[in-house]
């Protein structure tokens, strides 16, 4: 058994917490780990973990590898070099497995899915497998809890010698529609899990969706891990539920056993997490009077709300979201409308978290960038260079051990040293106190683009065959 992990979705109905660069399947958002995190270990349970492939945009790859070298130095991570929705996704990911490994039952698992119990997981997997081996694409189902628009609904009909045969898949029904799914026994929510072998993906993939299957055959992994854009970007934009699973004629379901839920929009994460006795959920510094079903969650700041009923405040350091939680799903326009304007707001946060610590992005214009860099004990930035931007460094706390053009330096609070276009250098904390450095960027490209890594304790280097 293969697993792939769907991880290249930018999160957008989280916004102002999940952002393009930083998407919600990378946020610690209800445990210690993150949601990759979790569905790596899910996965993990049922299959070695050299059999395990996660997918991403190219701009999230080395955070995906970072998270995932935790459990896999060998972590294989295939990059999107742009975003074409999950049938092109799947298809690629899907090949990849038939060109390394061959025809094998493979479990697709997006990255952003709530699941409570993974022992009753891998029971509806084992379960699952029995059909797939039979032919079938089967879809994990959960029964609805709202006559929710944002979900696919599965309609079964023939009772299977697991789960059941579709009668019909229809995703993102309009509200009339959706309250005719939620009010019949035999409709199911689509959780996006699929279980399925490799090679009657692809004779399903030929025959309902024959322009991606064709754009499909021209990779060829057995030769490289690498995915051009000028191929890649002739795939459709379009996702595995409209493109197959609407039009498949070997669809089958099986029911979750385990509690699932889609960490999709504020509203469920509000229903996830526990409420005082008027019904509101506190996430951070909060203070509230006479409030009743509201979700606050404050990431840096204070938040005192009066009188509010039924909505959704989410403060970080840069973006506040009010909305009425019936309008959860909506937030996606704001994210859109931001992305429309190229207001950064939508792509990335003021304060960036990284595997040797964070940074704090402090102020900048036209020419220039402020930073604020904080080095974690014992955390090392990487043996990088900059083609378009000097920086200049200032210690504000701790022991900096900065490496220059092949010369090393330990600079204290108070000294400072200037990075030129092009010289290959590095920051270290070898202390168990954190380092503080201002960061003083000047250059005509001022940002992450502008980064050639050399060597990398994290892996973030990509290995030369």
């Amino acid at each position: 058994m293969h697993g792939i992990i769907l991880a290249g979705g930018s999160g957008s109905r989280l916004w102002p917490l999940s952002r393009e660069l930083y998407p919600k399947q990378l946020l610690k958002l209800n445990s210690q780990k993150s949601l990759l995190e979790r569905t790596y270990e899910r996965l993990m349970g049922m299959m070695g973990i050299e059999n395990i492939l996660a997918i991403t945009n190219t701009k999230h790859i080395s955070d995906v590898r970072v998270q995932l070298s935790a459990y896999n130095k060998n972590v294989r991570v295939l990059g999107e070099p742009t975003f074409k929705n999950t049938a092109p996704a799947i298809a690629i990911a899907v090949k990849y497995v038939l060109d390394c490994q061959g025809d094998d039952i493979i479990v697709v698992a997006p990255s952003d899915n709530l699941i409570k119990d993974d022992i009753k997981f891998r029971q509806t997997i084992q379960e699952a497998e029995i059909l797939a081996k039979q032919g079938y694409i089967v879809t994990l189902g959960v029964k609805p809890q709202s006559a929710a628009v944002g979900f696919g609904y599965i309609k079964i009909n023939e009772k299977l010698q697991e789960g059941y045969k579709v009668e019909n898949f229809k995703e993102k029904p309009d509200e009339n529609l959706a309250q005719e799914y939620f009010k019949d026994p035999s409709c199911y929510w689509n959780t996006g899990i699929l279980v399925f072998r490799a090679e009657i993906f692809m004779e399903t993939l030929k025959k309902y969706a024959n322009e991606i299957y064709e754009t499909v055959q021209k990779f060829d992994f057995k030769k490289q891990d690498d995915i051009p854009y000028m191929t890649f970007d002739t795939f459709p934009s379009i996702s595995i539920d409209y493109a197959i699973l609407e039009k498949a004629d070997n669809l089958a379901m099986v029911e979750m056993h385990s509690k699932w839920d889609d960490l999709g929009s504020w509203s469920a994460v509000y229903n996830l997490n526990q409420k005082d006795e008027d019904g509101n959920v506190k996430i951070g510094d909060i203070i509230e009077n006479k409030c009743k079903n509201t979700m606050f969650f404050s990431s840096n700041r204070l938040i005192a709300g009066i009188g509010l009923e039924n909505l959704i405040i989410v403060e970080t350091s840069d973006a506040i979201l009010v909305c009425n939680k019936d309008n959860a799903q909506d937030v996606k326009q704001i994210f859109d409308k931001l992305k429309e304007e190229k207001n950064d707001a939508h792509k990335i946060h003021t304060t960036v978290y990284r595997p040797w610590g964070y940074y704090t992005v402090l102020n900048q214009g036209e020419g220039y960038l402020t930073k604020m860099i904080c080095v974690s004990k014992k955390g090392q930035l990487s043996l990088q260079s900059h083609n378009y931007r000097s920086e200049h460094w200032m210690i504000l706390s701790g022991t900096a051990r900065v490496t220059l053009d092949n010369k090393v330096f330990m600079l204290k609070a108070g000294s400072s040293i200037d990075i030129p276009v092009k010289a290959v250098h590095s920051v270290a904390n070898p202390y168990d106190t954190e380092l503080k450095i201002i960061e003083v960027q000047k250059g005509d490209m001022l940002s992450e683009d502008d980064i050639v890594r050399y060597k990398d304790i994290y892996g973030r280097v990509k290995a030369k065959n």
